[in-house]
């Protein structure tokens, strides 16, 4: 997407970047997403799951670390660019029909990058075991259904629309039985969007640690949607005719309305990334609007920019790196070489048994390996940026 923004030229601008182009990429989504897909490769990559610092692993259910921040930020991040990428659409002259079917056929192929990385590397693999949703399926239909509602619906419509996903949602979770366990259980295999996941999809094709359910499901992506059209509706206030000043206090402030809304309503419904809960929705697009208030702040208002290079390399191509890291994940999880006990192990574990863990205790250790695979992949995207190379879907 091209996520750009008009700049208006005021006096307050002046102490920022007033001599900006006034129909400028806005930086700080760049760097937003960067960040975001960094923490993803850091989190999803250690040198071994047996040795993690706790923030740096998820909340076993109920609950939250700044793991669970980091998918909801990028929905966020995809609400964001979409109001600004479709905005620069229908100002060219697209029809709200043709910026859909663009949209349609990004999600399609989000849709079958997610199938392709879970099936990885075993084409041969009975269809009938294979799992169907997951992140970049979770990102493709939700993108889908907002784009949807965005293009073809009012503004108002569209706060309504959010609003009942949520209320809904919690109103389903808490007050439908549940065949075997009730209405209002909200434990893994009890609640109710572990139930449509199995009655749909099938045991065979859930989350396979589970089996059970799935933390990608789709019923829980019904909430995910109302992740993307809360980042839409701050992307319409960032593109709107205010000073830098202005745009941040205005996302600093609602951020924390979000957030206080969040946490009040988990009291009732708890904060939740496995079930997407209504509260998570709130919480997470509250922590995403402040951390984009600090980013815009630093990077568009105040140019604050030389920080900001590896994180643009990964934003600009968000998708690629996370989808090409996940296959060298596989790779260095399959690819044997020898050594161990039986003669030969992974070769991801003869990189941390040989560079990592000898010299740190294990968990710092696991974290080292992980940054360096970060590492890796910003200077892979690095390559890319200077050859002008973005892969968009």
């Amino acid at each position: 997407m091209s996520d750009t923004i008009a700049v208006p030229r005021t006096d307050a601008y002046v102490t920022g970047v007033a001599t900006r182009q006034a129909a400028a990429r806005l930086l700080s989504l760049d760097v937003f997403r960067g960040m975001t897909v960094a923490g993803m490769l850091l989190v999803n990559n250690p040198g071994t799951w047996s040795s993690i610092y706790g923030p740096l692993e998820h909340a076993e259910w109920h609950g939250w670390t700044p793991t669970d921040l980091i998918f909801p930020f990028f929905l966020f991040i995809v609400g964001v660019a979409m109001a600004l990428s479709f905005e620069a659409q229908r100002a060219r002259g697209a029809s709200a029909g043709r910026v859909w079917m663009r949209a349609a056929r990004r999600s399609i192929i989000l849709f079958a990058l997610g199938l392709l990385l879970a099936a990885f590397p075993y084409y041969t693999l009975d269809l009938a075991h294979l799992r169907i949703m997951g992140v970049l399926q979770r990102i493709g239909l939700a993108f889908l259904i907002a784009s949807t509602i965005v293009l073809f619906t009012s503004l108002r419509a569209q706060a309504a629309i959010a609003a009942a996903l949520l209320l809904g949602y919690w109103a389903a979770m808490t007050m439908v039985d549940v065949p075997g366990f009730g209405a209002g259980d909200l434990s893994k295999e009890g609640n109710l969007a572990a139930y449509v996941d199995r009655a749909i999809l099938g045991t065979d094709h859930l989350w396979a640690s589970a089996r059970t359910w799935d933390p990608e499901g789709l019923m829980s992506t019904l909430p995910a949607v109302a992740t993307v059209l809360l980042g839409v509706f701050a992307g319409r206030w960032i593109r709107g005719e205010r000073t830098p000043a202005e745009r941040a206090v205005g996302m600093f402030l609602g951020g924390n309305v979000l957030l206080v809304a969040g946490l009040l309503w988990g009291a009732a419904f708890p904060i939740n990334k496995n079930l997407w809960t209504s509260s998570y929705v709130l919480f997470t697009a509250g922590f995403a609007l402040n951390v984009l208030a600090m980013v815009y702040w630093a990077v568009d208002a105040r140019g604050g920019t030389w920080w900001t290079r590896p994180f643009t390399v990964l934003g600009v191509n968000a998708i690629a790196a996370f989808f090409l890291s996940g296959v060298m994940a596989r790779l260095l999880s399959l690819v044997r070489v020898p050594g161990g006990a039986e003669g030969t192990r992974p070769l991801k574990s003869a990189i941390y048994a040989g560079a990592f863990e000898p010299w740190l205790p294990a968990r710092a250790a696991s974290l080292a390996f992980a940054i360096c695979f970060v590492a890796f992949w910003v200077g892979m995207m690095e390559i890319l940026y200077r050859r002008k190379i973005f892969i968009k879907v």
